[in-house]
């Protein structure tokens, strides 16, 4: 790289060549490895792994930019670091995404054989698992790659296999049937996760339940007539007085020939409906508990297809639900059973990954036992896993952030149910367990274990259905490592220095599927907590607050923002393979209106930044590219302002020698600056909130560096004085360094570029040398460079500066004209303040001359009103003749504003309330804004009344 490093710098910021360049150069050289130095603090991320079935999306490229910064920083601030890769089988979309392939094939899952199956899904691992790894590399992820791990891999399924096991024979894992929730299409149980609820606009049908003594019956509401098939009872709240003196009494259930009895529980919302609900235990979440309670049978009447079983009457076996629901209907209609229909508006479940209505089916299943006390012989016994995992945050050893996501935790584990465990598919991890001809079960780590269990020559046939993804995943804190135990030496070290892990950086969608189970089992196995922090974010949404969604037409791919897309492949890749086509003109005609020019390169630094300061603890995201246009902007002017840098100090004294250097006030003035900067960065770190760090550096880079001290700094490369010239080259090039050094975690790609050239000369490098800006040490604060006096002075030169451009702003001076300024002085100690710094005023504010005067009527031109300005001792007036009228009219105004600022300072410094809850620097500050005011306000009126 030594030829790279030692070229001029290019004219133009080009991301894309930059990041080409620097990432495989940081790989090869092993940069990205965890440290092992046992004398030293460490900082890990377990990184959430995704699923080989996706790519990147926004959501992926947010948490990557938080976890990547703060791996960066740490390891930069002298940590071991450790960001541990991997990624997730994913088993019920793996396995859905393969299915349609077969689909596009004409072929079904049925035409294949286990083992023919499973070689599809390798080989479609394969490629997936690759393409969002090198998609990874390109947001410029700095994760220990010889460390992938993939949740299938042999390691990792050897530990999720003992793990069960070891939860069986502590009879913490049992099987049992129970309701859940089960996909007709996907033939699979599958958990809560993967369903969502979606408002439709249905029917709510009334059905009169005749009482069987012939007296009065009920009327029920329900959504699902074809399940009454299945009904045990009709249940009122037994605080509803209308049905009171029903309760116990028998109903005819409509279109069978069975009786069903009224019961009272609490559970029915009495003014829903008719107050009256009919309980169909095997086909309802609510209905299974409340049969529970009443010891209600459990009768089965669809069967995994979702068609109706032998458990209902001839007529319907065999229909599909809907198909039976019209006809249950229709019958109802013509027993003058059906009361009325109503339009409702309700939630209906469905299967995330393949749009199916859920259908809540009575089935054996395997189940872990999360409120189970654990026996003697485990590492917390009497404890269960619920409480595990309770006490980990509860004892502070586990810190959730932001806090109020510490309550929805607690509230879930308190109320947490048995976690279903298995799944009725090929890929996964399939369950450790064989069966005997006679039904009797045998869970062991391999079929020969199990053989031995069940004795020779006893015929054995093993469990087909596989573990739910989020077992595995919940184990990865440790099985990643190597396992319980681990395997060598070299793990052994990993397991000290980065079990538990530093941070977790998540979504709060999974805090309770992934985040608690990690938690309780990584507890449950290793007595560690998995993690020590667990820092949720919100959901990445489109500029207008709005759930990014292809059928919505509002999703971004981030390698579109990073390297441009056309406008036409915009529309199609965004219109290809929709659930609902129909939306393709509607979503062309939104992206035609949102980018009419297609997507134009921002490079991976600018949408860094972007996520970096949206990165607010648990808010969600409203992404609007315009904002990462506005990033890519902060990107060229570091780049300018280093071939600025660069210019003026290559081949020059810099002053890195004993020779004189006098440092001026606006030196001293930006190092200080520099200081306050890398105070709050830090400390924006140490509260994970990358969006202070993001915007502390974009406003020291950008107003402060750019904006004041490179114009500032122009004045004294030309004063003729060698000592001040060579200081402020030192200044120039030293804070330009450690400037690169505090925005690497954040943008690495182009400080690493512009840091190879700046180090050579603040650093007296080796322009050969091989070494990154990712290894060097991150700045530290330092109190003693921040000046009070030269901040005074600045501040106050700054004002004056600002007060000039206001001046010729009002009084129309064309840019190029030169003026002279008079200066009225409150004492010589103020004027020689500014004497010391009028060289900059007139560079600055574009001056002929500065005058200093002690009446600024004597300066003014004859018959005219030029406007004055009040800088703290300061009187300002460019001399130019103004119209008086027009004067006194500005004059005026100000008055006003003054006078309006006044009383809404008054306003809050007189009220009890604010005085007694703000800060004592709020307070103090508002009181120095008052007596600022109410200074200009004596000052302007003085100078309305000198006017004829």
């Amino acid at each position: 790289m030594s030829d790279t490093q030692t070229k001029e710098l290019a004219k133009s910021y080009e991301p894309a060549s930059i990041e080409a360049k620097w990432y495989p150069y940081w790989e090869e050289r092993g940069y990205f490895a965890a440290g092992k130095d046992i004398g030293k603090p460490s900082f890990s991320i377990q990184l959430p792994p995704p699923n080989i079935t996706g790519i990147l999306h926004m959501g992926h490229a947010f948490n990557q930019t938080v976890m990547d910064t703060l791996t960066r920083f740490h390891r930069m601030d002298g940590f071991n670091t450790l960001w541990l890769p991997g990624t997730d089988h994913a088993g019920i979309a793996t396995q859905i995404i393969v299915e349609r392939q077969l689909e596009k094939e004409g072929k079904s899952i049925k035409d294949l054989t286990r083992e023919q199956f499973l070689e599809r899904v390798w080989e479609w691992q394969k490629f997936s698992g690759g393409t969002i790894l090198n998609q990874m590399r390109r947001m410029g992820a700095s994760l220990d790659w010889n460390k992938l791990y993939f949740t299938m891999n042999e390691k990792l399924s050897k530990t999720v296999t003992n793990c069960f096991v070891e939860l069986y024979r502590k009879g913490l894992i049992y099987k049992g049937t129970r309701l859940v929730n089960w996909d007709p299409k996907l033939q699979s149980s599958v958990s809560d996760l993967e369903v969502e609820s979606e408002e439709e606009k249905g029917k709510l049908w009334e059905i009169r339940y005749p009482a069987a003594d012939g007296s009065e019956g009920i009327v029920v509401a329900t959504t699902r007539p074809e399940t009454l098939f299945g009904d045990q009872a009709v249940a009122v709240n037994p605080d509803d007085d209308r049905y009171k003196h029903l309760v116990g009494k028998m109903l005819k259930l409509p279109l069978t020939d069975r009786e069903i009895p009224v019961i009272a529980d609490p559970y029915v919302d009495k003014e829903f409906g008719s107050g009256a609900v009919k309980i169909t235990p095997a086909h309802d979440f609510n209905d299974f508990e409340v049969g529970k309670r009443h010891n209600l049978p459990e009768l089965v009447v669809l069967d995994k297809t979702a068609h109706m079983n032998n458990n209902v009457p001839e007529k319907y076996r065999g229909m599909d639900r809907y198909e039976a629901r019209k006809a249950a209907v229709k019958d109802l209609e013509e027993q003058g059973l059906l009361v009325g229909i109503k339009d409702h508006v309700h939630l209906v479940p469905k299967v995330a990954r393949t749009g199916e209505i859920v259908e809540p089916m009575l089935s054996e299943q395997w189940y872990m036992a999360m409120s189970k006390p654990a026996p003697e012989g485990c590492k917390f016994p009497g404890k269960s896993l619920a409480e595990l995992g309770l006490e980990a945050v509860e004892n502070n050893l586990v810190n959730i952030f932001p806090e109020q996501w510490q309550k929805v935790y607690k509230e879930w584990l308190n109320n947490i149910q048995d976690w279903c465990l298995s799944r009725q598919l090929w890929w996964g991890h399939q369950i450790p367990a064989w069966y005997d001809d006679k039904g009797n079960v045998y869970v062991a780590a391999t079929e020969a274990e199990a053989q031995a269990q069940a004795g020779e020559g006893v015929k054995l046939t093993r469990d087909p259905d596989v573990l739910d993804t989020w077992f595995s995943s919940g184990l990865v804190p440790f099985s990643s490592l190597g396992g319980i135990t681990p395997p060598d030496a070299d793990a052994e070290i990993d397991f000290q220095l980065y079990l538990p892990s530093s941070v977790l950086v998540t979504g709060y969608d999974i805090l309770f599927f992934w985040v608690a189970r990690m938690i309780m089992l990584t507890r449950f196995f290793t007595g560690k907590v998995p993690f020590k922090d667990v820092y949720i974010h919100g959901l990445v949404r489109d500029a207008e607050g709005k759930k990014m969604s292809k059928s919505e037409g509002n999703t971004l791919d981030p390698l579109d923002i990073i390297q441009s897309i056309g406008l036409e492949d915009l529309i199609v890749k965004n219109t290809r393979g929709l659930r609902r086509p129909e939306k393709a003109p509607e979503i062309e005609k939104k992206l035609r209106r949102n980018y009419p020019s297609g997507i134009e390169a921002h490079g991976t630094d600018a949408l860094r930044f972007t996520m970096a300061a949206y990165a607010t603890l648990g808010r969600n995201v409203n992404f609007d590219i315009k904002r990462a246009s506005g990033y890519r902007n902060f990107c060229n002017k570091l780049w300018n302002a280093t071939r600025f840098v660069l210019m003026n100090v290559q081949d020059k004294d810099c002053g890195f020698t004993d020779a004189e250097k006098i440092y001026s006030i606006p030196d001293l003035w930006i190092k200080g600056q520099l200081q306050n900067c890398i105070k709050e960065v830090r400390q924006a770190y140490k509260d994970y909130r990358l969006d202070n760090a993001a915007n502390a550096i974009y406003s020291f880079v950008w107003n402060e560096y750019c904006d004041w001290y490179l114009e500032l700094a122009k004045v004294q490369l030309n004063s003729g004085n060698p000592a001040i010239e060579r200081a402020t080259r030192n200044t120039l090039v030293t804070v330009l360094e450690t400037v690169l050094r505090l925005a690497h975690p954040i943008i690495p790609f182009i400080t690493e570029e512009l840091w190879q050239t700046v180090s050579v000369i603040a650093n007296a490098r080796k322009a050969d040398e091989e070494t990154s800006i990712m290894i060097q040490e991150y700045p530290k604060y330092d109190a003693s460079q921040v000046n009070a006096e030269a901040d005074f002075a600045m501040n106050e030169v700054k004002a004056m500066i600002d007060a000039i451009r206001n001046l010729r702003g009002e009084m129309k001076i064309s840019p190029s004209t030169k003026v002279p300024l008079a200066i009225s002085c409150k004492d010589g100690v103020a004027r020689a303040r500014a004497e010391s710094l009028d060289n900059y005023l007139k560079v600055l504010g574009k001056l002929s001359e500065v005058i200093y005067t002690d009446d600024l009527d004597k300066a003014r031109p004859v018959g005219s009103a030029a406007p004055v300005a009040v800088v703290n001792d300061f009187s300002l007036m460019l001399i130019v003749k103004v119209d008086i009228e027009a004067e006194k009219a500005r004059l005026n105004k100000e008055i006003t504003r003054l006078e309006g600022e006044i009383a809404k300072a008054k306003g809050k410094l007189f009220n009890e309330r604010f005085v007694a809850k703000a800060p004592a620097q709020v307070i103090e500050q508002e009181r120095t804004r008052l007596a600022g005011f109410e200074a200009s306000l004596v000052s302007v009126k003085e100078q309305l009344a000198k006017l004829p």
